[in-house]
């Protein structure tokens, strides 16, 4: 969209913040990705709409797989990046997996993708209502 016809509602100087609960089961990466979409395109980001699924698809992966609860998903987009933060109910800390070359696996590379694709990814402990830890990635914008 040409910045020009940016509607007045939407300022590109202020930071934008949505969030998803997402429910306990296999559907919740797909919810996920396709919120992150939404933001994106909303916010004419389409460079970023890629990555951020991708990453986005992982965290909520690792959710879906490693804990018994829902996610919480948060978007926040500001002109300089993309924050995107999966909390969930589990405290353990999340692992990243290196296989080794040529051996296959099914699983168990969804942080290291993410590791190689976001600009940056953590984790944050500390407990906010039922969920104990966020992992996020940030996605930096170009210019």
């Amino acid at each position: 969209m040409n910045p020009a016809r940016r509607a007045a509602h939407r300022p590109a100087q202020l930071t934008h913040e949505y969030s998803l609960f997402a429910p306990a089961d296999a559907t919740a990466p797909r919810v996920c990705r396709d919120f992150v979409r939404a933001v994106l395109f909303t916010h004419d980001r389409e460079s970023l709409v890629m990555p951020a699924a991708l990453c986005t698809s992982e965290l909520v992966t690792n959710v879906h797989l490693h804990t018994k609860g829902a996610a919480m998903l948060r978007v926040r987009l500001n002109p300089a990046r993309l924050h995107v933060s999966v909390f969930d109910e589990s405290p353990d800390p999340p692992v990243v997996a290196h296989p080794a070359a040529g051996v296959a696996a099914c699983w168990g590379r969804g942080l290291a993708l993410v590791e190689e694709v976001a600009d940056g990814w953590g984790v944050a402990y500390g407990r906010a209502g039922r969920y104990a830890k966020g992992v996020w990635f940030e996605l930096w914008l170009a210019g």
